[in-house]
């Protein structure tokens, strides 16, 4: 038997095991990165984050993707570059931060790599008949493997998408593993570059969990920032909040067959980004708008997207309960709009069950991993096709 098999077979078979989660957005601040214990799988899945750190991305990363992501025409050979390329910078990013932590690689059983998304297309927004759905995360596990030594598990999406999924979201399995709870209707919100939530019912019902896109969460307001203010993001709204809302952007902004389309959904920056906002701008002539009155708008739309896919998928009746997580939780005039909009939640986020919202995301990939290798058969969404029942990722071993 392969050395490598024997090695995954004797982890598989383990009580507990030590697995780094990854994930990089496309919001692309940089590499979260969690070292979590996991112990058990499926719903009796246990789990505690023992580090987590951020590594930022620098400009030369940042322009790198920025050369291929969300856009239909690119050079193929630099896409090609990349794959490999992206997996050698973040496999660097792990051992650095392994170091500071005093953990030997050694101690890590595996690896679980989101990759960085290019390109998200469902059928849905690609409309081409004879196709389905598809994505591009770039970062090959391979190198990902050999560079850390570490057995690398990747590329989770292309299975959901094998199954019937769009690939999108995938956090449903991971909140439901590890946050639902009898007697709490809940919603797992996280605002990253594209909004997304996890519903999860208060009697814990696999059928009734699902997970869906709500539409831009920072995407067009960091994108906005960056264009024309030069600065990463809007820090604190500081811009947004010296602006007046424009209500008939708003409307426009709205007016997207996104939004009434049912659940689950998914989407990206191919869809809502600069052009989107342009173009909206240009319906309602509004060329004059200032900028301030177009992040103050951006950060209502978000605003009220997230919401109203809420209100859509909740009972009125519920006492909902709502963990947030992800960058936009930081934007305190975004949140003081969702409190208003959902007054009658009650609104926390995720370190009240334990995990820091920042590092949710990483944790959750890390829990697909483990399931990979030592789950895969608790029914998550059993009963929706747009949630398959699968074990999820690529294995890659480091020889």
């Amino acid at each position: 038997m392969n050395q490598s098999i024997r090695h995954l077979a004797n982890i598989a078979a383990k009580q507990k095991r030590t697995i780094i989660g990854l994930m990089s957005g496309t919001s692309l601040d940089g590499l979260d990165i969690a070292l979590c214990e996991i112990e058990g799988s499926g719903s009796n899945t246990k789990i505690a984050v023992l580090h987590f750190t951020t590594v930022p991305f620098n400009k030369q990363f940042k322009d790198y993707v920025k050369t291929v992501f969300a856009k239909k025409i690119v050079d193929l050979e630099w896409l090609c570059l990349l794959n490999p390329w992206i997996a050698e910078q973040h496999a660097t990013m792990i051992l650095q931060s392994l170091s500071e932590w005093g953990i030997n690689k050694e101690d890590v059983d595996l690896l679980a790599s989101h990759g960085q998304t290019i390109y998200h297309a469902p059928k849905k927004l690609h409309g081409i008949k004879e196709f389905g759905n598809a994505t591009l995360q770039l970062g090959d596990g391979d190198h990902l493997a050999l560079k850390t030594g570490i057995i690398t598990i990747s590329d989770f999406r292309q299975k959901h998408i094998a199954a019937g999924g769009e690939g999108a979201p995938l956090a449903v399995y991971g909140d439901h593993l590890i946050f639902s709870k009898l007697g709490e209707e809940r919603v797992m919100l996280n605002i990253g570059g594209i909004a997304n939530f996890t519903y999860l019912s208060a009697d814990a019902n696999f059928a009734k969990t699902f997970s869906t896109d709500t539409g831009p969460g920072n995407t067009i307001m960091d994108a906005y920032v960056q264009s024309y203010f030069n600065l990463p993001f809007d820090k604190d709204a500081t811009l947004a909040r010296q602006g007046l809302l424009n209500e008939n952007l708003l409307i426009e902004l709205k007016k997207h067959i996104f939004f009434e389309s049912k659940f689950p959904k998914t989407t990206g920056p191919e869809l809502f980004n600069l052009n989107y906002l342009n173009e909206a701008i240009k319906r309602v002539g509004g060329n004059e708008i200032n900028h301030f009155d177009v992040l103050a708008t951006l950060n209502k739309f978000t605003a009220d997207t997230i919401s109203a896919a809420i209100n859509n998928a909740v009972s009125k009746s519920a006492q909902l309960s709502i963990y947030s997580s992800g960058g936009g939780m930081h934007n305190p005039l975004l949140m003081e709009h969702l409190k208003l909009l959902l007054k009658e939640a009650t609104f926390l986020t995720t370190s009240a069950l334990g995990i820091h919202p920042d590092a949710k995301e990483a944790v959750l990939f890390a829990i697909l991993a483990n399931e990979c290798v030592a789950g895969g058969t608790t029914l998550i969404g059993s009963g929706n096709s747009d949630i398959p029942t699968v074990a999820m990722g690529k294995i890659s071993l480091p020889q």
